[in-house]
C-alpha cells in the first residue's frame, strides 16, 4: 500500500475544512527536482562567470600571442644573422691562413701546400650556411649545422693561432738577428785603410790589418753598428781607448783609438747609439777609428757589413 501524507487546510477559525493526501514518492520527486534545479542554476551561474572571465582575458591572451610571435620572428632573424656571421668568420679564417702562407714564402720558411686553409690537410672548407631557408621546416637542421660548424671554427682558429705564434717566434728571432748584425758605418769620414794584408805605416813590413780605418776630425761621433752589449771599455794595448760590443749570434765589433768613451762595460746599446768620440790614442798616425768585425772569433771584412 502506498504511503500518503495528509494535508489539512484550516479555516479562518482554525478548524480543518478540507484534507489532501499526497503520495510520498511525489514529495521526494519534487524535492529532487528542486535540488536539481538549484544545481543547474548554480552551474549556469558559474559557467556564465567563467565565460565572462575568459572574455575579459581574451585581450591579454591575444597580446601575449602577438608578443610571442614577435619574439619568434626576432629569434629567427637572429639565427639568420648568426649563420651569416659564421660564413664571414670562415672566410676571414681562410684569408688569415693564406696571409700566413704568403709570410712564410717571403720569409723563406717551410709551407704546407697540401693544407687548404685551416680545416685539415686536404679538407675543404665547410659549405656556407643558408640564412634564408624557411625556419619553420628546417630549424633543427640549421641549428645542428651551425653548432657543427662553430665547433670546426673553434678548432681551426686554435690551430691557426698556434701557427701564427710559431711564425711570430721565428720572425722575432730573425728581427733580433738582423738587429744584431752590423749594418752601418761606425763614423762619418774617409776610409784610410782597408781590411787584409797591407804595408805597416810603422815598420814598413807586411801585416794583416784586421779591420778598416775611418779618419775624421777629433771628437767625431762613433756609433754602434748593431744592437748588443758592451763587454769591454778601456785601454787596450796598441788600440788605445777601445770599446768592444758583443752582438750575440757569434758577432763582435771593436772600436779603437778613441778619444773619449761614452759607454761602460755591461751597458746595452742599440744600432746608431753614440758610444765614443774619435781620437788618436794608442799607436796611431792620426785621428781615426779602427773598426773590426769578428764572426765566431775570426776577423771578417767590415765592408761586407756596411749598407749605408
Amino acid at each position: 500500500m502506498r504511503k500518503r501524507i495528509s494535508l489539512f487546510v484550516l479555516s479562518n477559525a482554525g478548524h480543518p475544512v478540507r484534507q489532501y493526501r499526497i503520495p510520498k514518492i511525489l514529495l521526494r520527486l519534487g524535492l529532487f527536482l528542486l535540488a536539481a534545479a538549484s544545481v543547474a542554476i548554480a552551474y549556469g551561474a558559474y559557467d556564465y562567470l567563467r565565460i565572462q572571465k575568459q572574455v575579459a582575458l581574451n585581450p591579454i591572451l591575444e597580446e601575449q600571442i602577438q608578443r610571442q610571435t614577435a619574439e619568434i620572428r626576432h629569434q629567427r632573424a637572429q639565427i639568420g644573422q648568426f649563420a651569416e656571421e659564421i660564413n664571414n668568420l670562415k672566410s676571414s679564417l681562410v684569408d688569415l691562413s693564406r696571409f700566413e702562407q704568403k709570410i712564410r714564402i717571403i720569409a723563406n720558411l717551410e709551407t704546407n701546400e697540401e693544407q687548404d686553409g685551416v680545416f685539415g690537410v686536404g679538407g675543404p672548407m665547410p659549405e656556407d650556411l643558408d640564412p634564408g631557408i624557411p625556419l619553420d621546416d628546417k630549424y633543427t637542421a640549421l641549428m645542428r649545422e651551425m653548432h657543427q660548424q662553430s665547433r670546426q671554427l673553434q678548432e681551426a682558429s686554435l690551430q691557426q693561432e698556434e701557427r701564427f705564434e710559431n711564425l711570430l717566434e721565428h720572425l722575432e728571432g730573425e728581427v733580433n738577428l738582423l738587429a744584431s748584425t752590423p749594418a752601418i758605418r761606425p763614423a762619418k769620414g774617409w776610409m784610410t785603410a782597408g781590411f787584409g794584408t797591407r804595408k805597416s805605416p810603422f815598420t814598413g813590413l807586411k801585416e794583416f790589418h784586421k779591420g778598416i780605418d775611418i779618419a775624421n776630425r777629433k771628437g767625431t761621433h762613433i756609433r754602434a753598428t748593431a744592437d748588443g752589449k758592451v763587454i769591454y771599455a778601456g785601454k787596450k794595448g796598441l788600440l788605445g781607448n777601445t770599446i768592444v760590443i758583443d752582438h750575440g749570434h757569434g758577432m763582435v765589433t771593436r772600436y779603437g783609438h778613441l778619444a773619449k768613451l761614452l759607454k761602460k762595460k755591461g751597458e746595452r746599446v742599440k744600432r746608431g747609439d753614440t758610444i765614443a768620440l774619435m781620437g788618436n790614442t794608442g799607436r796611431s798616425t792620426g785621428t781615426h777609428v779602427h773598426y773590426e768585425v769578428m764572426l765566431n772569433g775570426a776577423p771578417v771584412d767590415p765592408r761586407k757589413y756596411i749598407l749605408n
